[in-house]
């Protein structure tokens, strides 16, 4: 896999994914001196990683009071649906940890998409500080991502025009899926100091074995970080036989 942008390291299996990422999350947290943002992805993988911080083992290590959780995408439905990210992460992670309530920025479910979208730009950009993105000051410490078996990854899905995006942070994507999402663009998840895609399952292999390759055009393929690009997989994803 020389040839993919960022590093890889490839561990045994999701769990012992999910710990190695629990560990590199709580030094990073640990490391910075001040506030520190996170960008948070749904599905199985960052499950079990929330379910880890969350747990005896890291839940009493991690620096709650100073970390800001956000959503790079979300599924414009009621927090209360199955299908919603931030209900996912909130009984696996949030409801379980000694996270202050003002840290908690779930993506918004009322209203319309777009207006849904023009918010929660608007309330990274008050984090921020700032409307226009400064290469040298990222956005998010980390921004954790997940890899579709298409290519996709938050809700930048393959032959979207939210992936021409360049002005906007967040969008509303009406196509592509059978309900509407909420994403953030390219602009707003490059701009962190780490970008980790965590891979995990054969599903994946195929997929990412064309983004390894070089030549892949899929959305993940795409992201470009101003900071560091890491691919945390395991060994299915890597095609790696036991």
């Amino acid at each position: 896999m020389s040839k993919m942008i960022g590093r890889i390291e490839v561990l045994p299996d999701p769990l012992a994914l999910a710990r190695h990422v629990a560990e590199w999350m709580t030094a990073a947290a640990l490391a910075a001196t001040g506030p520190f943002r996170v960008s948070l992805s749904g599905g199985s993988t960052p499950k079990t990683l929330y379910g880890l911080l969350a747990s005896d083992e890291f839940r009493g290590r991690f620096p709650w009071p100073r970390v800001s959780w956000y959503w790079g995408d979300e599924r414009f439905v009621p927090y209360d649906d199955p299908e919603s990210n931030y209900r996912m992460t909130r009984e696996a992670m949030l409801a379980k940890a000694p996270v202050p309530p003002e840290n908690i920025h779930p993506v918004p479910a009322d209203g319309t998409p777009d207006d849904a979208a023009s918010r929660y730009e608007r309330t990274l950009q008050a984090a921020y500080g700032a409307t226009v993105l400064d290469p040298a000051r990222p956005l998010f410490d980390i921004t954790l991502l997940g890899l579709g078996p298409d290519g996709h990854t938050a809700s930048l899905l393959p032959g979207e025009q939210v992936l021409d995006e360049r002005t906007r942070w967040v969008a509303a994507v009406s196509h592509g899926r059978p309900e509407v999402r909420i994403t953030m663009t390219y602009p707003a998840i490059e701009s962190s100091r780490y970008v980790a895609f965590l891979v995990a399952g054969q599903e994946k292999a195929a997929m990412l074995g064309a983004i390894s390759a070089g030549d892949s055009q899929v959305p993940a393929a795409r992201v470009k970080p101003v900071g560091e690009l890491i691919w945390f997989v395991d060994r299915a994803a890597a095609g790696v036989r036991p």
